[in-house]
């Protein structure tokens, strides 16, 4: 039976983003490393609105790292690169709010942790970076003795003891020790001890874990500072907040003052809560990532020594709680400036329909008293008119009065009750007619 050919797909039934998505998943692998070898990597990133930075200078500046040690430029639209410099492997990546170098050589310095295994960066190098370093990191991999106990001198040497972490990790085929400090040459150490038949992809993984765990630790601490300026220009507006709300209830004092006090704490809250929105959202994501990659290392307990996850429990994640604790009390404050707001408004709503009662009855009174005036105009007005008319008629009727030998005050006063009578019929005629035609 012959093999079914299959249609060639056709692009134009493809989504264009399809092809670049499925590619991001395979842009980043983690390294693959043989012991003993070294790793330095560091995390540049422009201290003020970073996510909205020119990528560009980025860019240019890993050309410049490039260009020192013949290696391809790299494409200016690139997320990522990898190239060889020397002995070193390099993998550069752009994140969202910073760009990082990783550079990775076969061997160990002549000493530990020496400074001369970052060289690969060099200092006026990394002064003309479009940013300033948040991170910088030098893991040193070396195997595991037979007696694991061996290495504890040496983490005694390399490590703070107050704040040392040493686990076995991924079920016990490697250790890692760090004390989470910066060295005299600015550098981040962490040991990796790894058992001989531990595989290259595995080691990559662990040291890749151990960068991403440094960076994110340090991004998602950038918000401690802004919860503590947050905190304070909070404490600040708490009191004026609590004033105003307290104050609503003092009827002496015009809603249309209490408003301006409350617009401009509301303005403040909200430019706050602006102004710290992206950093507040930020911290969530890098927490999150710092808690994952240390639940992806599997650590367990190394002679005693403590764990990463103790360690973050006392000096990471109380940074983290202070930084939402500065991110739920803003929300707090918004929500009662809103309320506080929604009661002004109910208090002049009820200020205005009691004005607005009070003028609907100034209104009637004022009414009526037109309508009595009115009512009195039309009085006076059938009087004179009578008058006149009584007068017109009196004028017109006089000859035939005295044909028939009528006393003229006779005719007059039987005039007069005539032409009045009229005349109320007249005027009440005409209003009919106004008041039809108005409706």
């Amino acid at each position: 039976m012959p093999p079914a050919h299959h249609a060639p797909m056709n692009d134009e039934d493809e989504h264009p983003q399809r092809y670049g998505l499925v590619n991001e998943l395979h842009a980043r692998p983690s390294p693959r490393l043989k012991a003993p070898c070294t790793a330095v990597f560091l995390a540049i990133k422009e201290p003020r609105d970073a996510a909205n930075r020119d990528r560009g200078r980025d860019v240019a500046h890993l050309a410049a790292l490039c260009a020192r040690h013949g290696a391809p430029r790299p494409d200016t639209s690139a997320g990522h690169y990898t190239a060889q410099l020397g002995r070193h492997q390099l993998r550069w990546e752009s994140h969202t709010e910073f760009v990082t170098y990783a550079a990775f050589a076969p061997g160990l310095p002549p000493r530990p942790f020496d400074p001369s295994a970052g060289a690969i960066f060099p200092e006026d190098w990394q002064h003309d970076a479009p940013g300033k370093r948040i991170a910088a990191v030098m893991i040193q991999v070396d195997f595991l003795p037979e007696n694991p106990a061996d290495i504890l001198p040496r983490l005694s040497d390399w490590f703070a003891a107050d704040s040392l972490a040493s686990v076995w990790v991924l079920e016990e085929a490697a250790v890692v020790a760090g004390d989470f400090r910066i060295d005299p040459a600015g550098w981040m150490r962490f040991a990796l001890f790894v058992k001989p038949d531990t595989q290259p992809g595995r080691i990559g993984r662990i040291v890749q874990r151990l960068l991403d765990l440094e960076t994110y630790r340090a991004m998602s601490m950038l918000g401690l500072g802004r919860a503590r300026d947050l905190t304070r220009q909070l404490n600040a507006l708490d009191p004026q907040l609590s004033d105003i709300v307290q104050g609503m209830s003092d009827e002496s004092r015009p809603a249309e003052a209490v408003l301006q006090d409350l617009l401009s704490v509301s303005t403040r809250l909200e430019s706050a809560a602006t102004q710290h929105a992206f950093r507040f959202g930020a911290n969530a994501a890098y927490e999150a990532i710092v808690m994952d990659r240390v639940a992806s290392l599997r650590e367990t307990r190394f002679l005693g020594g403590q764990m990463l996850t103790e360690f973050m429990a006392r000096r990471y994640l109380p940074a983290m709680r202070t930084a939402k604790s500065a991110e739920k009390r803003l929300a707090a404050m918004l929500d009662r400036s809103e309320r506080a707001g929604e009661l002004l408004r109910t208090r002049v709503d009820v200020q205005r329909s009691a004005q607005n009662q009070e003028l609907m009855q100034r209104m009637d009174r004022r009414a009526d008293l037109q309508l009595r005036l009115q009512h009195t105009v039309e009085g006076l007005s059938v009087v004179a008119i009578s008058y006149y008319a009584v007068g017109l008629l009196g004028y017109a009727l006089y000859p035939l009065a005295h044909a028939l030998h009528i006393d003229k005050a006779v005719l007059v006063a039987a005039l007069t009750p005539i032409a009045v009578l009229g005349v109320w019929l007249g005027m009440r005629r005409i209003r009919a007619r106004l008041h039809d035609g108005g409706h």
